[in-house]
């Protein structure tokens, strides 16, 4: 699947946090993530309202510890798609 925007997930104990250079959300919930992404991408005026794409949040390994990361692999990327 081909993401309009890329961006790194970690969790600081309170809440999720999606970032990359340009922009920055966060919610104490993955749906309150999502909705506070999709407010801060309409304020950046990156995309045109109506729009529908798809962010990929990739989690960030290194906030893991080192000895678990081998069975990890796979934790917590994700896909969201979201109508501006």
């Amino acid at each position: 699947m081909k993401a309009d925007m890329e961006l790194v997930i970690v969790h600081d104990g309170e809440q999720w946090i999606a970032s990359n250079d340009s922009l920055k959300a966060s919610g104490c919930t993955l749906p309150e993530l999502d909705e506070n992404l999709k407010q801060v991408i309409i304020k950046s005026g990156v995309f045109k309202p109506g729009t529908k794409i798809t962010v990929f949040m990739g989690f960030d390994y290194s906030t893991i510890p080192t000895w678990i990361r081998q069975y990890a692999a796979h934790y917590f990327n994700r896909y969201v798609s979201i109508e501006l």
